[in-house]
């Protein structure tokens, strides 16, 4: 591999990127990075996972959303709240995590070249300065895409940026809208929705489906439906947009919908999904093809139909989560070295920042009945437990799912309050093959949120007679 310029080339410094370019800086080969903007991080950092996460606890702080369970539905840390409040919180954080990643990959000696990249053959790499003023070529033993996507637009929908925007045009809102429209009720959708309902905002969610979140155990779902009504969020599922008209004059958005119905507001966030960042990456030069959102197909070792050109993160897809992709990352650079490596993707975590919060991991129990595995079921309300009091929160709860006869975990599923920090416990006990009886005979700290899994575990137990 002397006669290229890197052993391992990666285009985009998202999670994944990033993960593949230390993981194999660390193995002694030479790596970039090459990124298209002028900060490192991709959507995570800079339009997705980081603000979004970060703009959440904000509204949760200064809404006194969490405390109302205590204090009164009245409760509020600050009267008037303004994108500006938000903001200065997100923009810490941005800048925070932009300065350890670039850090990271300086001390690991990851070259990091700001220039868009393209194919010119399989194996060598065009980088052609942001500005247009000329380009240069570089090859590589091994190539990584880990570009990401973005926020799939309609063309017929009149985006400004304002009235009509998509999530990635959250942080620059001028105002915080009175009501609001969410198109698409995926992941990006749900957790933007409770996010402005939780400030007040009067939210209508639009979905085609006829439930949100269909990966997700239908128990918690209807536990969030339940909540988000009670927060007056309206849903509307499946509906369909026939389209949707600005009203300038009247500063509001229509909403009109196949069915017939017409829903106003200030406006409208469009959600529909993300498609594949490779549109400029001249994949044809690489024999690599994307499907029709810009996805590429890999396999097991997240090999392209190139054996050499990896890809992981969102722009393979599902989960497209930031966690997943930086497992992805670490994974196709090992692979690409020959550095055997373990993984479990059945038990990767999900989270999900809606509010409240969800997390789950292993399986659901309407897979387990499809499959015929015989199951039992375990439950700790968080009303029961002295945390969940202290905190505020009666509505959360954790679900644990297990074999009947073995009586192995095979899944757990919260919703409430720290579900994402919470779900790690139960996801270490099923990598190791732990059974329900683990729980009986741990002793938690009191009190905690994890005194749940020993109730829960009381409950499932009890349930066998």
């Amino acid at each position: 591999m002397t006669q290229h310029d890197y052993d391992l080339f990666v285009i985009g410094s998202g999670p994944a990127g990033q993960r593949a370019a230390i993981q194999a800086a660390k193995l002694g080969k030479r790596v970039a990075i090459a990124e298209h903007k002028s900060v490192v991080g991709g959507a995570c950092i800079n339009t997705g996972t980081i603000p979004s996460k970060t703009l959440r606890e904000a509204v949760l702080h200064l809404s006194g959303f969490r405390e109302r369970g205590i204090y009164g539905a009245s409760y509020t840390v600050k009267q008037n709240i303004t994108m500006q409040d938000l903001l200065f919180r997100t923009q810490q954080v941005i800048h925070g995590e932009l300065d350890v990643t670039r850090h990271q990959l300086q001390r690991n000696r990851v070259e990091l070249i700001t220039a868009d990249a393209s194919f010119v053959d399989p194996h060598t790499i065009r980088l052609t300065a942001v500005d247009g003023r000329g380009h240069r070529d570089v090859s590589a033993g091994k190539v990584v895409i880990a570009t990401g996507t973005a926020a799939t637009r309609d063309r017929h929908i009149p985006f400004d940026g304002q009235r009509v925007f998509i999530s990635d045009d959250v942080l620059g809102l001028k105002q915080l809208p009175r009501t609001l429209v969410v198109i698409g009720a995926g992941v990006i959708g749900a957790e933007y929705a409770t996010i402005f309902a939780a400030l007040g905002v009067r939210v209508t969610l639009i979905d085609k489906r006829d439930r949100l979140l269909s990966f997700v155990d239908a128990e918690i779902i209807d536990s969030l439906v339940y909540q988000m009504r009670q927060n007056r969020l309206t849903l509307r599922l499946g509906e369909e947009v026939a389209g949707i008209e600005p009203e300038a004059e009247q500063d509001r958005v229509t909403v009109k919908l196949k069915s017939g119905k017409q829903i106003v507001a200030e406006k409208a966030l469009y959600s529909i999904g993300r498609t594949g960042a490779t549109a400029s990456l001249n994949l044809a030069a690489a024999g690599v093809p994307g499907d029709d959102r810009g996805r590429l197909k890999v396999n097991g070792g997240y090999q392209t139909e190139a054996p050499h050109i990896y890809a992981c993160g969102d722009v393979i897809g599902f989960p497209a989560l930031a966690s997943t992709s930086m497992e992805q990352g670490r994974l196709a650079a090992c692979h690409a070295f020959g550095v055997e490596t373990k993984s479990v993707p059945e038990l990767f975590p999900y989270g999900i920042y809606t509010i409240p919060e969800i997390s789950t991991v292993g399986r659901t129990e309407e897979e387990l009945t499809d499959q015929g595995v015989p199951y039992e079921v375990g439950k700790a309300r968080y009303k029961e437990i002295a945390r969940g009091q202290i905190m505020g929160d009666s509505t959360g709860f954790l679900k644990i799912v297990f074999h009947l006869e073995t009586r192995k975990l095979l899944g757990v599923h919260i919703i409430g309050e720290g579900a994402s920090e919470l779900i790690h416990i139960g996801q270490a006990v099923m990598a190791l093959g732990g059974k329900i009886d683990y729980f009986v005979d741990t002793v938690f700290n009191y009190p905690t949120f994890a005194e749940c899994y020993k109730t829960a575990a009381f409950d499932g137990i009890n349930r066998l007679g």
